[in-house]
């Protein structure tokens, strides 16, 4: 199976499946992302700050791609920071209104703050926001995480 095929199978079992909560849509996205940073990337990818490298590397080659399916590449991609997220500082998944706009999105709340990492990284896609600065950002305004990951 060629990259484009395997990717594209992928793509079809995530956006066709039946996923019981927000949490579980997420975490299957994630799940994903490590997959594809592993299998077409070369890269690890495994929950922990230290792999934000390995995170901003998939994401510049994503970036490079023609034809890119953003609202794909976005929920796979921000899934895995939200998941990093959620898991190292013990929050949950929820839909809700992006600051600014009428619109709905995934966001991670922690400790009453919401994080949207979907936005986050189709910030990134499309200017080259840098995902470390906004992990340590993120992580200088909620202090001490619920659980070293």
């Amino acid at each position: 199976m060629d990259r484009s095929h395997a990717a594209q199978a992928l793509k079809s079992q995530l956006s066709g499946a039946v996923y019981p909560d927000l949490e579980t849509m997420m975490a299957a996205y994630a799940a994903a992302a490590v997959q594809l940073a592993r299998e077409q990337f070369c890269q690890t990818l495994d929950f922990q700050p230290d792999s934000l490298d390995a995170y901003e590397a998939v994401l510049s080659e994503i970036a490079e791609l023609p034809d890119l399916d953003y609202d794909h590449e976005v929920r796979v991609w921000g899934s895995y920071l939200g998941e990093l997220l959620r898991i190292r500082y013990t929050g949950f998944w929820l839909m809700a209104d992006y600051p600014g706009g009428n619109t709905l999105m995934p966001a991670v709340d922690i400790r009453g703050s919401r994080i949207f990492p979907l936005m986050k990284v189709y910030r990134r896609l499309q200017s080259g926001d840098s995902i470390a600065a906004f992990f340590q950002l993120v992580s200088e305004r909620l202090g001490q995480p619920s659980r070293v990951n």
